[in-house]
């Protein structure tokens, strides 16, 4: 019988958790581990301003460290099942708990951006292994089926929930105090979890103790690398001005060697760190074009739309991030929509991709008619709603397309390894590369005929300073550029619309997750065959 799905006495239980806890509350309390670990992320981006100021670094340092972190959630994937049979639920908690401490410590003094970013790698690589030995916990309890579009609409609610919090968070406790207070709070928060973990979780082992025996550890580290440098081109290449540096062309170097010892070695090793059968299958490479095209046209979130309300309508800190509860209720809309749709009532992958591209469509749309000076806090809630419903649709429905997409069970880590790089890190990173290259090009242009139009007309004998002259053209110029970006984005949304509308797919989520029993067997027989292996070797 799978690990929580005791069912003796008529309700869902965990025997890892002592009776003397009611069944109905056992359930919430991993739900409470899951959120602290969520928070813990070692550096927190909403706080960059201020960690800038302090640590003499750069903001592209804090954003590779936080997308360092990214790359060590997507490279978990491979071993999270095998982690998951090694360690019993206490063990994995607890050593992911401390972990994460040191994590937090170390990023909130260090100043050494090669060591935030292994911190960083860190604290995301043992974030994920926490995160799933929480939710493969409750896992029947959410959906006793294992409905895995059921199970999906959680995850995203928490994680991205947690993303947009953790925000808040950071700048109120930045406000009323210090950020590097945050890091001590999360510390706080883990150490009380590691007390409850002590207190209230038992070290109840499965009937086998699983050896990481077989786990291609090489091909592990050289994609990891892969990933960074993928992520080092995206966020540096304008500060070291992309191919004129040699800094970018060593990255592309060292990125390029990287993956393709790694598809060579893909060819003779029995059990590659990822496989071919992951890279080629139909559904992940439809989702990574998926991905490819619609987190590059939410790009602007991370390009300009910090600079238009803090240089444009003058936001501070504080407004500036509550405009964070707006994408929230989109999370909470976008999971409501996509459970009472896709995961209830089973609609198209088809339909339920339009409802993503529409919703982005609204947000594209929204801010090309209406971004101005005078827009007011309150007009931001209809584009911030549609990005938080569109990028939670889009992420929970193609992740159930990669469940749905008939590879092995062992195949199938490999596959989500690929989406979360693809989702996740660039959907993160490449996206805004993109756009902020194409905005920089666009607003110089724009700076340039605005600014030779003013000299023209302006008379000589003009009382106006000439600052505050082009400090109006620069404004003005600005307002314009980011119109003709969010233009050039919505006739893309517009046209991925139109292709999906004449395109037809019957295809329906329906894909069911293995009991775990079935998993571990599986597991058993790979341990045994790699025994096998060595002591042939051996001989």
């Amino acid at each position: 019988m799978d690990k929580g799905s005791n069912r003796q006495g008529g309700g869902f239980d965990i025997p890892d958790i002592p009776d003397f806890i009611p069944r109905r509350f056992k359930p919430w309390l991993f739900i409470i581990f899951v959120i602290i670990i969520q928070f813990s992320g070692g550096i927190y981006p909403a706080a960059v301003s201020d960690m800038v100021g302090t640590k003499a670094l750069m903001q592209e340092d804090i954003l590779m460290a936080g997308y360092a972190s990214l790359v060590g959630m997507s490279i978990n994937f491979c071993v999270m099942f095998r982690l998951k049979f090694r360690f019993s639920n206490r063990i994995g908690l607890l050593i992911c708990s401390s972990v994460l401490i040191v994590c937090n410590f170390v990023s909130a003094f260090t100043t050494n951006v090669p060591l935030l970013v292994a911190v960083c790698f860190m604290a995301g690589w043992f974030r994920m292994w926490a995160t799933l030995v929480c939710n493969s916990t409750i896992q029947l309890w959410l959906t006793p089926v294992r409905d895995m579009s059921v199970f999906f609409c959680y995850v995203y609610l928490v994680v991205d929930g947690v993303i947009q919090m953790s925000g808040l968070a950071t700048i109120y406790t930045a406000f009323y105090s210090q950020w590097e207070y945050m890091q001590w709070i999360m510390i706080g928060a883990l150490v009380l979890l590691m007390i409850m973990v002590l207190l209230l979780v038992r070290p109840v082992k499965g009937p086998m103790q699983i050896p990481l025996l077989g786990i291609d550890w090489i091909g592990a580290i050289l994609w990891s690398v892969f990933m960074l440098c993928f992520v080092f081109v995206c966020v540096y290449g304008n500060f070291y001005d992309w191919w004129d540096s040699v800094e970018i062309r060593g990255a592309v170097l060292l990125g390029v060697v990287c993956g393709a010892i790694n598809l060579w070695r893909a060819t003779f090793l029995h059990h590659p760190y990822i496989s071919f059968k992951a890279m080629t299958n139909r559904n992940v490479i439809r989702a990574t074009m998926v991905y490819l095209v619609f987190f590059t046209l939410l790009a602007t979130e991370h390009v300009f739309e910090h600079s238009y309300a803090i240089n444009i309508l003058g936001f501070d800190e504080l407004n500036l991030i509550s405009l964070n509860w707006y994408v929230v209720a989109g999370i909470v809309a976008g999971v409501a929509i996509t459970y009472f749709t896709f995961a209830l009532r089973k609609w198209r992958y088809k339909t339920m991709t339009a409802i993503g591209f529409a919703f982005a469509a609204i947000y594209l749309g929204y801010f090309y008619f209406t971004i101005d000076y005078g827009v007011e806090k309150e007009m931001l809630f209809i584009p911030l709603f549609s990005r938080g419903v569109a990028s939670v649709v889009i992420s929970i429905v193609f992740l159930t397309s990669i469940v749905q997409s008939g590879l092995h069970f062992f195949v199938f880590p490999q596959a989500l390894t690929i989406n979360g790089f693809t989702g996740a890190v660039m959907g993160a990173a490449l996206g805004p590369a993109i756009v902020g290259e194409f905005f920089r090009h666009v607003f110089a242009r724009n700076m340039s005929l605005l600014g030779s139009a003013v000299t023209d007309t302006v008379p000589q004998t003009s009382v106006t300073p000439i600052g505050d002259l082009m400090g109006m053209v620069q404004s003005q110029a600005l307002v314009v550029s980011m119109k003709e970006v969010f233009g050039w984005l919505l006739i893309i949304a517009l046209s991925v619309l139109c292709v999906i509308a004449v395109s037809y797919s019957s295809v329906r989520p329906a894909a069911i997750f293995p009991k775990w029993k079935n998993v571990r067997r599986m597991l058993r027989h790979i341990v045994r065959s790699q025994e096998r292996f060595h002591a042939r070797v051996s001989q």
